[in-house]
């Protein structure tokens, strides 16, 4: 059992998938951040037409 914890602490590969999954999830965190504003403006801007219409 302690040499399966041994190779798996040398093992490397896991790292990069672990660095990319990170990166992922702060680009998803920020898309996310960015369309709310953005959403949240255009309704603004669609509320004022809406209103002027009527």
């Amino acid at each position: 059992m302690l040499s399966i914890f041994r190779r798996l602490a040398r093992d490397v590969s896991g790292a990069s998938a672990i660095e990319y999954t990170l990166i992922v999830s702060l680009i998803a965190v920020a898309a996310i951040a960015s369309m709310r504003s953005v959403g949240s403006k255009v309704n603004n801007v669609l509320a004022n037409a809406g209103g002027s219409l009527t």
